[in-house]
């Protein structure tokens, strides 16, 4: 994918070391919070808080994790961006840093511009699952139905420019096809009316899942990663179900200060993340949590966001994806 010089610039430029910090003073001096745009006890925020007790013992300062609910963690990173560039407030971003800024034209904050890249830390991939009394047994199955039915065949989703909101709707681009979403308040929901078969299929966090799926409850069509899941046996990939592609847009989390952070905190912040997520502990959490550790350098993360930010507008609008 062609990259934007212009964006690249301006991102690296964003961690230019600032005057007091090249003078010597110390970091961190007080606790760091990584702040969370969504509730207490979901994939975010655990792995948040799992990343956040490794960097306690190696920074020396405590590291909080502090959640900030609101439009799809609109609040929580709009807070972030006029944080004070000095580390010790740092945000856990996902796929909705780049979608708020498209879909949202008044957002006060600009996504590549207004943040440091600290570390990509995971990628969270997602199975598409149907109800088991649906006749669906392959994406190609949903797709089909899509295309004899136009409008008929639904998604559901925790709410508009989530994860599987965007995935369906990938989905329905790709195949060139006409699905209708059903947002609900929150996946659990959503979750329960594809059991139902009211709704006729999601795309669904891999986190607490497969045991569903096992007691027959849902019908794996497939998984967004690179390489058959090995908590899902037999079940293709999206590039085996027909959609090659499909898994470069599986979402990435990562850590992001605000812009001006100075290089050296930036620097340590990321060694600190890595050498957390070189542990096989903490990868073997991570797995169970649906997450594939990811660490990048600031650099590596840097293009990472401008190509999520391409992708997903690009996709958005081709779905002629809108706010409301």
């Amino acid at each position: 994918m062609m990259l934007h010089r212009r964006g690249l610039a301006a991102l690296l430029a964003a961690v230019a070391p600032l005057p007091a910090f090249a003078q010597g003073a110390a970091w961190p001096t007080r606790p760091v919070r990584i702040v969370v745009g969504f509730a207490a006890g979901g994939p975010t925020d655990v792995i948040a808080r799992v990343l956040a007790q490794d960097l306690t013992n190696s920074l020396g300062q405590p590291v909080v994790v502090e959640n900030r609910t609101g439009a799809n963690a609109l609040v929580a990173t709009e807070g972030v961006a006029r944080e004070a560039p000095d580390g010790h407030t740092l945000l856990m971003s996902t796929l909705s840093h780049s979608v708020n800024a498209i879909l949202l034209p008044n957002a006060r904050y600009r996504p590549l511009q207004d943040f440091a890249p600290v570390s990509l830390v995971a990628r969270l991939p997602l199975v598409a699952v149907t109800g088991a009394s649906t006749p669906f047994r392959s994406l190609q199955d949903v797709v089909e139905a899509a295309r004899a039915r136009p409008g008929e065949i639904s998604y559901g989703s925790a709410g508009n420019g989530g994860s599987a909101h965007l995935a369906a709707a990938l989905l329905a681009t790709l195949s060139e096809t006409r699905m209708t979403h059903v947002p609900f308040r929150g996946n659990a929901p959503a979750l329960q009316e594809v059991m139902a078969g009211r709704v006729s299929f999601m795309f669904y966090p891999m986190i607490g899942i497969s045991d569903m799926i096992g007691r027959g409850q849902l019908r794996a069509l497939a998984v967004s990663t690179t390489e058959p899941h090995p908590d899902y046996p037999g079940v293709p990939t999206t590039a085996q179900a027909g959609f090659p592609g499909f898994e470069e847009y599986t979402q990435g989390l990562g850590i992001l200060a605000p812009a001006r952070t100075p290089a050296p905190v930036v620097e340590t912040l990321n060694r600190a993340i890595r050498a957390s997520l070189e542990k096989p502990e903490t990868a073997q959490r991570l797995a169970g949590l649906g997450a594939i550790v990811a660490p990048s350098t600031p650099e590596e993360f840097a293009t990472f966001l401008e190509g999520d930010l391409d992708r997903w507008r690009r996709v958005i609008e081709a779905a002629r994806i809108t706010s409301e």
